[in-house]
């Protein structure tokens, strides 16, 4: 259902830019609008994290069960010239993620309970992206672009510190992460604002699993990096 409502969204947007670009001129909405050197919003969306694992030895994978979380944040946007802005767009993002293990991790291990197979990770992420958007020419009503850049992550969910590990039900987290982004949205130009939806995959740069203290743990042992990835869908008002 999540996916289908996203997937009418964008047809929407879609087809609305369609309208745009193959009818006749229209009256130009707020044509200073890109003019200004500074300009301000902010955005609400949705997200779905996921992990990307490398594994030190050939096991079954561990399966990342994942949700919708959501997304709110402001917006600062740098006129560079006309088809280049930089972007900084902080954010609060939430979302869970649920590790599946097989049962396979636990052969040999004592006390072994049915729940030792799922860890729930649940993330708060003060999240900071400093991003370049290249824009075409402004088409009637409406302007494509594509955005790139890095960007931080503080998790206030994080348990990093935590001296109890998943002995104790505790999967730990590092707290500071960092990414590279890349997306693609559409600016609509409306009579009082400019709204943008807009599409971006995250791509976590460092390893964010803090071990257990038994290097043999099942839970961790296997792990050589897991790596935070994800997809934002924003809509930002301006």
């Amino acid at each position: 259902m999540r996916n289908f409502f996203f997937l009418l969204v964008f047809i929407g947007c879609y087809q609305f830019a369609s309208a745009q670009l193959f009818s006749k001129e229209k009256v130009l909405n707020d044509e200073n609008f890109d003019k200004k050197f500074l300009s301000y919003g902010y955005f609400i969306g949705f997200n779905s994290y996921d992990f990307n694992f490398d594994y030190k030895e050939d096991k079954k994978d561990i399966l990342v069960k994942k949700s919708t979380g959501f997304n709110v944040g402001l917006v600062g946007n740098m006129r560079i010239n006309d088809y280049m802005d930089l972007r900084l767009e902080p954010g609060l993002y939430m979302t869970t993620r649920t590790l599946q293990y097989d049962e396979s991790y636990f052969q040999g291990f004592e006390d072994f309970r049915p729940s030792d197979l799922e860890r729930e990770i649940k993330s708060t992420y003060i999240h900071v992206p400093l991003l370049i958007k290249f824009s075409t020419k402004r088409l009637n009503n409406f302007k494509p672009f594509v955005v790139g850049g890095v960007s931080t992550a503080l998790n206030l969910s994080s348990n990093e510190k935590n001296p109890d590990d998943n002995y104790n039900g505790k999967f730990r987290s590092k707290k500071s992460m960092y990414f590279y982004e890349l997306g693609f949205g559409i600016d609509f130009y409306l009579y009082y604002f400019k709204f943008t939806p807009s599409i971006r995959g995250v791509f976590a740069i460092n390893d964010e699993v803090v071990r257990d203290n038994d290097p043999n743990s099942p839970w961790t042992g296997n792990i050589e990096t897991m790596k935070t990835r994800g997809v934002f869908i924003n809509f930002t008002f301006q």
